[in-house]
């Protein structure tokens, strides 16, 4: 019998609260968002048709209270919660107290959920309903000499893992029988300290093994599918860095037979809902279970664009009672699909999270066969307490070649200002020879690392990018202009001169890197630059960008996909996929603007290390007024025009801030 969900507490945040609440709301449903005090200005919380507060900034007393999650849940009056993925989503208190209180759960039954908790439970009873194994121990016995007798018996390497964990914690990889008692005893201190829990399991260690999962979906009248597979190898520290579908590269009937496997494992526990049954497979050898995720995966949507299926939609009938209509033979895929992860965090500081303030935000969601998946907006603070997931760039191909590149496409289109992106190296992955060739294996990250690490832009091709960045940033609204009228040599913004192009200085930063350079635009779309440093100039040649707001710039025989954002003196350069700052000073420029306004302003952050001039003074276009010492330099303004000093705002040892006037001047009429 149906029972009608008329209100849904999404016991969640971030993308995946969105994406359950806007599939939600499509069925008409009535969308409640808990939020904790650090998200109370987050995308999901104005999105949703109610908003409850359920606690401060930190997991522990928020998202991971259930007392807090049920007492919104009354007063709100909703009738079901959706735990999304990671929190709740596979605590059977929650499960068991929704069932106690009439309120749907929108995953499986508690004891579903126990069924797969622990490791070496949930390997017994895949054993039982015939699902393979990897050779191994997973026994009640832990004594350290039942643990040399197992080892050898499963022969070497072998792995030593914690049956209660994840994450790669108490975890050893064992390659001789002297190895294992030192192995044993570590990693029962560290699954103790991790999960409070000693218990041990063995299994043989494949060498290159491939991670491939099934979906599956039950209902609650016994039926269960499975919707094909995926490959989610791409790994570092047993974490997901892309995903695709179908998993490439496997045959036909190994395909078929580890989804019915799938199914045999949701059927022996009951199972209700979307879930995941995880497998290691070896080419050749054959596929293992691994374990069942008894939730949503973060990885979803590329099943959902190969089959043309929404998944929380299916949640959500099947927790309403519905029936599922299909049979198995009835479900098709088609095509190819890849997810992307968009994490705040720097690959090349070891992965490390990072912090701050997403002052420009532009999403790739208008690409063709691009979807994304985001859980941020333009202003908003990324803070220390969660997961730095942002956002998911899914991209579908007709093949698995176009998928991949249209997600490369995607990325280099993916423009933040304000934090670290990790896309720049997804993208190193993607564009990997070994990965563009499927061939995976879980240690791919270690085993290509060097490769891996090598940068796509060295300084001077930077320094130039940026100055090109700043250019087309700064000088917009004057090429907009002369794109709109009649050219004229009046407003070309190029840098001509009688007698031909000269040209100009500009002085940039990139991290801690200083350096001067020399340009010249030598007509629409083309220039050159020098480094002071350096003899050889650099050409650059560029067109708009159909997809964006940015330019196409062929660069040393490159294409290169350039755009930008300004937030005060800051200027984000996004180039492809690689992002970084700079901090871009023009004293032409900012005498220029100081020539119509009769205003020299400091043309950044900086302290005033000399002033040349005094109210009074006559002075000659070229001058030298101020000193500004900034971003370890120090810059000249100079005077714009031949004219008056009528007067001095600033005195030498002052901190002056960008735009602040530093002096007045009255331009002498030209005779």
């Amino acid at each position: 019998m149906t029972q009608h969900i008329h209100t849904l507490l999404v016991a969640n945040r971030g993308e995946i609260a969105l994406r359950v609440m806007k599939t939600a709301q499509t069925m008409g449903i009535r969308c409640v968002a808990v939020y904790s005090e650090a998200d109370a200005r987050a995308p999901f919380v104005d999105f949703a048709d109610e908003a409850v507060c359920i606690g401060p900034a930190a997991a522990s007393e928020s998202y991971l209270k259930v007392d807090h999650i049920l007492d919104a849940a009354r007063k709100t009056g909703a009738n079901a919660i959706h735990p999304g993925y990671g929190f709740l989503s596979e605590n059977t208190e929650l499960a068991e107290r929704c069932e106690a209180e009439g309120i749907h759960f929108v995953g499986p039954p508690a004891a579903s959920i126990a069924a797969m908790g622990s490791k070496s439970a949930a390997k017994a009873l895949m054993e039982k309903a015939g699902v393979p194994l990897v050779p191994g121990y997973h026994g009640d016995d832990q004594s350290a000499d039942r643990f040399r007798q197992e080892a050898e018996h499963t022969g070497f390497p072998l792995l030593i893992k914690a049956s209660a964990g994840g994450g790669g914690k108490g975890m050893r990889v064992v390659r001789s029988l002297a190895e294992v008692d030192d192995a044993v005893a570590a990693a029962q201190r560290e699954a103790t300290s991790s999960f409070g829990d000693p218990h041990l399991l063995i299994e043989r260690y494949l060498e290159n093994p491939r991670h491939v999962e099934v979906q599956v979906m039950f209902d609650k009248h016994g039926n269960g599918r499975y919707l094909f597979d995926r490959d989610c190898s791409v790994q570092r520290r047993h974490q997901k860095i892309i995903e695709e579908a179908p998993a490439p590269n496997i045959p036909d009937d190994v395909r078929r037979e580890m989804g019915e496997a799938a199914v045999r494992c949701g059927e022996a526990i009951g199972y209700v809902g979307a879930g995941t049954v995880e497998f290691l497979y070896e080419p050749g050898a054959g596929f293992y279970f691994m374990e069942m995720n008894t939730r949503l995966q973060v990885e979803h949507p590329v099943t959902e664009l190969i089959t043309g299926l929404d998944l929380v939609e299916w949640q959500l009938k099947v927790a309403q009672g519905e029936t599922l209509p299909w049979s198995q033979d009835a479900l098709h895929y088609s095509g190819h699909a890849m997810e992307a992860r968009v994490y705040a965090e720097d690959p090349d500081n070891d992965f490390l999270p990072v912090t701050g303030t997403l002052f420009s935000l532009s999403e790739p969601d208008n690409l063709p066969g691009v979807r994304v998946d985001s859980g941020v907006c333009q202003g908003q603070e990324i803070t220390p307490w969660y997961d730095p997931m942002l956002a998911k760039v899914i991209a579908y191909g007709h093949t698995r070649d176009e998928a991949r590149q249209r997600l490369v496409d995607a990325l280099a289109h993916y423009r933040a200002l304000g934090v670290t992106l990790n896309i720049d190296y997804v993208c190193r992955v993607l564009e990997h020879t070994e990965f563009a060739e499927g061939r995976l294996t879980t240690h791919f990250i270690e085993q290509q690392a060097d490769s891996l690490a090598k940068q796509a832009f060295d300084h001077r091709e930077q320094m130039a990018l940026s100055w090109l960045a700043w250019y087309r940033a700064t000088n917009s609204a004057l090429l907009a202009e002369a794109a709109s009228r009649w050219t004229s040599p009046w407003t070309a913004g190029d840098s001509y001169r009688l007698g031909g192009p000269c040209s100009q200085r500009c002085e940039l930063r990139i991290g801690s890197e200083d350096d001067t350079l020399h340009y010249w635009l030598e007509s629409t779309g083309h220039g050159k630059v020098q480094l002071d440093s350096e003899d050889r100039s650099i050409a650059l040649n560029w067109r708009d960008d159909p997809d964006s707001d940015g330019v196409i710039v062929r660069l040393n025989g490159r294409t290169v996909k350039l755009g930008w954002a300004a937030h005060g003196e800051r200027l984000g350069v996004f180039a492809n996929a690689v992002h970084w700052e700079a901090l871009v000073n023009h004293p032409e420029e900012q005498a220029g603007d100081a020539a119509g306004d009769g205003q020299l302003k400091a043309p950044m952050h900086g302290r005033i290390t000399a002033v040349s001039c005094q109210p009074g003074d006559t002075v000659d276009a070229g001058t030298s007024l101020v000193a500004l010492e900034a971003m370890k330099m120090e810059h000249t303004l100079r005077a714009p025009v031949k004219g008056t000093i009528a007067a001095v705002h600033c005195n030498e040892g002052d901190n002056v801030g960008s735009g602040q006037v530093l002096v007045e001047f009255e331009a002498e009429e030209a005779s």
